[in-house]
Parts: C-alpha cells; structure tokens; sequence
C-alpha cells in the first residue's frame, strides 16, 4: 500500500489502519515536453505515451516526445510535417497521428512502432484539420474534421486504418462537424459533439458510432450540444465531459454503456471546454479547460461506477492540453494558460495504485464510506475489497504488520 495516508492505532488484540482517500491518482514529477505547445496530438503505443505536434504560438511544431511506462522522456523522430490541430490514436503496433493544419490543411499520416520508428503510410482521404480520432477492433478511426475548398466547410469523413495501415473509407458522419471528440466502448468507436458552422457558434449533440465491422449507427444523443468537449472511457462506459454550449461552457458528463445506452452521471465539479481526458488504471481523469485560472487546474476522476472524486489539481492553469497513458500513468501535457494564452511545456503525471484487496484473518473488522455498519470476518481467513478511493479501517485481528 505505497503512496497511501495510513495511519496506524493498537488497541486492545487488534491494529487498526485507517484510509484517507485511499486509491486517488496520486501527483508526480515528469520532465517537461520538449517544445512549450498547445493543439497538440496524444496517444499511446507498447510501453510509451506520445506528445505529437502543436502550435508554439508563433509557429507550429513537428516534435514528439515520449513516456516511457518508468516515465523516462525522449525525443524520436518527429513528424513529417510541423503542424497544429491534429488528431492521434493507436491500432495494435503503431500510433497514428493524421491530419492537422501545416500552411494548409494534411492529409499526412505519421505512423510510430512500438520502437518509436516512423513511417508515412497512405494519408487522409480529405485534407483536415480540428478532426477526431480513436479505435475499435482492427482499425484506428480518424472523423470528421474542417478543411477549405470553395470557401469554408466541414466535413463528414471518416477513415479507417488496419493493423497493416491499409486506408478505407466506411460510411460517412451522420452529421459533417469539426471541433468534436471521440473514444471506444466494447465493440464500438464513438464520435459526439462538435460544431457544424465556421462562423457562428452551432454545436451539435449528433453521436455516431462504428462497430469493429465499420458498421455505422447513430444511437441517442448526447444531453446537451457542445463542441470542444473531451471523451474518455472507463469500465463499461464512454465517457463525454465538458464543453461549450451555445451561450455558455458546459460541466456535463454523458455516459454510454457497452450497449449505448445513455446516462448522466454527476456533471464534473466546474464548468470548462478545451479540457483533455484520458484513463489509467480504475479512473477516466477529465483535466485542465478554459474558462479562467481556477478552472483551468481542476482535476476530476470517475471510478469504474462513475463516482466522481477529487486529485489534486494540475500545477499551471491550461487549457487546449492533451492526455495519454502508459501503464498505471495518465499525464497531461501541454497547452495553453486561460488568460495569457502562453504555451505551456509542463507534463503532469498522475498515479493511480490497482490495490484494491486485503487478507484478513478471523475477528478482523472493517468498515468504509460505502457500508452501513462495521463487518467482523467470521471465516478463519478472508479478503476485503477495499473501494476506491478508500475512507475507512480495518481492524486486523492476529495479524503481524
């Protein structure tokens, strides 16, 4: 139990330890991306997290940096072409990351080995920026998107890449939108939000989802329209939180469970658009966002029961960050501060422990936030699951510690 608030209290025939927010990601160090940018690209690939691309502020970026699962940082080779607003995601050995604005918009597809070497396989159908991207079975999805072509527009397309980078091009969005999010649940790839005009704000709540076949539904959509929300997943659930809704930034968090049923889980603890999101271990972990400085350090986490708690918050406000895992890390990194709009380099890792049970011995007693009443063991051994994150003790009954 490292990295854990135990304190310890011997009473009579028992040692009692109590928990304190037991199991919540845990803060840690981790070096700074090499180049300070927002509207970057993250996704994992074998044993690293990877940073790819951005804006500097006064120009774009064509650097990737890497975590290792030890949190080591490293610099491979960096895309093919400097550019912002791209999208990233990962299907089986390789890391994708397509798209983006250059000094105009890509179609170029960076793909990363498990070894971090790079190759360009066949590009984009459609040339776009501000587009999504996430997978479901054999294939790594890129959708959606803006792009210019006799003025400006938006698009619908979707396409899709194997596990041999082969390109297809499945049934299009139900709805052409840029700005939106993406992520997986069971056998199924999921695309919500986003926005359908250039000009003025007109968010959407259109949700489309891809099936490891490619096969195309549109299931019921999300609660509130917003673009510039951040999607994750978690146990049995795709998370979608945040945003910005017509007249305001939204702290909405819509659930759909392995069967696309939606729900409403409890909205995040403030309201923030341009907030990243990403899961490590038993936590889907929503930070940063636009709205102002406080906002912009704010940390949520939702258990595999979408019980929302409270990490402690990022270091330096930001928002337009990106997050990644790598094995039980989830870090956030990048971005830009709310109010001075300077580019940000910080990389800020969270922890999470997967301790979640204890042996305990006959006349041990237990008791956590999610119980009623102490519960003494009755059988000559036993195990506790202990919840996470923990509020609670365990008398241990003959137990040498």
């Amino acid at each position: 139990m490292s990295e854990a608030f135990i304190s310890r209290r011997r009473g009579g025939s028992y040692i009692t330890i109590k928990f304190e927010d037991f199991g919540l990601p845990i803060k840690k160090e981790a070096q700074e991306l090499s180049v300070a940018r927002t509207s970057l690209a993250a996704t994992s690939v074998g044993d690293y997290a990877l940073f790819g691309g951005g804006s500097t502020g006064s120009d774009r970026s064509s650097a990737i940096d890497a975590y290792k699962s030890n949190l080591t940082h490293s610099t491979p080779t960096g895309l093919s072409a400097v550019k912002t607003l791209l999208a990233a995601t990962n299907v089986e050995n390789y890391a994708l990351f397509g798209g983006g604005l250059v000094s105009s918009y890509s179609q170029v597809v960076d793909a990363y080995t498990k070894s971090l070497s790079r190759s360009t396989p066949t590009g984009l159908s459609v040339a776009r920026n501000d587009l999504a991207a996430t997978n479901v079975g054999n294939y790594a999805l890129f959708g959606g998107g803006f792009f210019m072509s006799g003025g400006s527009k938006w698009s619908s397309t979707v396409d899709a890449y194997d596990t041999s980078l082969a390109r297809s091009t499945p049934t299009t969005l139900s709805a052409a939108r840029y700005k939106l999010t993406a992520t997986k649940i069971g056998n199924y790839a999921i695309f919500g939000g986003g926005n359908t005009q250039n000009t003025n704000l007109t968010v959407s709540a259109v949700v489309d989802t891809y099936s490891n076949t490619l096969a195309r539904m549109t299931p019921t959509e999300l609660s509130k329209a917003r673009d510039e929300l951040a999607a994750t997943f978690i146990g049995d659930y795709a998370l979608f939180g945040g945003g910005r809704e017509t007249s305001d930034r939204s702290s909405v968090v819509d659930a759909y469970n392995s069967n696309l049923t939606r729900s409403t889980p409890t909205a995040l603890s403030v309201a923030r658009s341009e907030l990243a999101a990403t899961t490590a271990g038993n936590y889907a972990l929503f930070g940063g966002g636009g709205n102002s400085e406080t906002v912009g350090i704010t940390v949520d986490a939702y258990d595999r029961t979408l019980t929302r708690s409270y990490p402690a918050g990022l270091t330096s406000p930001r928002k337009d960050l990106v997050a990644a895992a790598v094995s039980n890390y989830a870090i956030f990194a990048g971005g830009q501060n709310p109010s001075s709009y300077a580019c940000s380099a910080a990389a800020e890792v969270y922890k999470v422990n997967d301790i979640s049970e204890v042996t305990v011995f006959k006349g041990s007693k237990y008791k956590f936030q999610n119980m009623s009443e102490e519960v003494e063991v009755t059988s000559d051994i036993g195990t506790i699951t202990i919840p996470a994150p923990a509020t609670g003790y365990v008398k241990f009954k003959n137990a040498t510690l």
